[in-house]
């Protein structure tokens, strides 16, 4: 069973989501989790594998954009191909192209808070706080039938790191450079802990991380254990050592919120002092109609959704 928008019961079959996050950071829809950072645009999804590789209607590709000397990763830019279309979604903005190639998918595509919102009726949902983290949902229709990065949702998170070939393989660095776009691309290398390299921050990271096994998220800590989301809030607060730190921190410290979001526990974590989201700027000066809320309404009447009708499953986000 599963649950709705309202986090109500239902029979339904559940969609899968991966989740991308941070300093190269994935969880598979089958809940495989490991790192892999490179240098280069990589598929996350498409639904053409084996035989069937000319015959998808999808593909999703991101590409790290590094910040400073580390070569941290500071924000994405993502590459959406649905049927005849091509969406592309960088500095918070989005194109989209026409392709000769592919049959009409229809969409929707909208702002929801911080996200980046593409739904097709297809059965794909992509959601991008247009920095590092990604959430991709898909229908149970896939199940079994898709490849890339995320893996290959059929339940079994043992065989998610398939090659394009079809061979499951060990090794994160493997799979990793197996999906890149581009054979010109330099292959990725295993890399050593940042706190390792700067040890003078070891200790800083441990402490702003510490917020996520504290009490302020404890409703959610029997939903969606925070170690793996601690220890990747670490290491990518050590990696941020030439600006942009509060940013590697605060995708990290958001990537569990969404989590917990998704499992139907919502947090109110942010504070002034703590990765703020100063919303409230822009009220008028006679007026006050904007506001942050950590889970915003799952669905509104605006603009850009004159009907007021959503999917329920996109969540309510921040």
């Amino acid at each position: 069973t599963c649950k709705d928008s309202k986090w109500q019961c239902t029979t339904d079959l559940c969609h899968g989501t991966c989740t991308v996050y941070g300093d190269g950071h994935y969880i598979t829809f089958d809940g495989k989790r490991y790192t892999f950072d490179g240098d280069c645009e990589y598929t996350l999804i498409r639904d053409y594998c084996g035989h069937a590789n000319a015959s998808g209607t999808f593909r999703v590709l991101t590409e790290n954009i590094p910040c400073g000397t580390t070569g941290t990763t500071c924000s994405k830019a993502v590459r959406v191909f649905l049927g005849n279309k091509e969406f592309k979604l960088t500095d918070g903005s989005y194109q989209i192209l026409h392709r000769d190639e592919g049959v009409d998918i229809p969409y929707q595509i909208w702002k929801r808070g911080i996200y980046m919102v593409i739904e097709a009726n297809n059965g794909l949902i992509v959601m991008w706080d247009q920095r590092t983290n990604m959430f991709i949902k898909l229908s149970p229709n896939f199940k079994g039938s898709v490849c890339g990065l995320c893996g290959n949702y059929d339940g079994n998170a043992n065989n998610d790191f398939m090659l394009r070939s079809q061979k499951v393989v060990i090794k994160p660095l493997d799979f990793g450079n197996d999906w890149k776009e581009s054979s010109s691309c330099p292959v990725a290398m295993e890399i050593k802990n940042p706190c390792s390299n700067n040890p003078y921050r070891e200790l800083w990271a441990q402490k702003e991380c510490s917020i996520i096994k504290s009490q302020v998220f404890t409703t959610c800590h029997s939903q969606v254990d925070p170690s793996h989301f601690y220890d990747a809030c670490v290491r990518d607060s050590c990696a941020c050592d030439s600006g942009g730190d509060r940013d590697c921190l605060c995708a990290a410290i958001a990537a569990y919120a969404q989590a917990c979001n998704e499992a139907g526990t919502c947090v109110a974590w942010r504070t002034p002092k703590i990765c703020p989201m100063f919303c409230d700027y822009y009220n008028p000066s006679d007026e006050c109609e904007w506001h942050y809320k950590p889970c915003g309404a799952p669905c509104m009447q605006t603009c850009r959704n004159p009907t007021g009708q959503c999917s329920s499953q996109i969540l309510a986000l921040e």
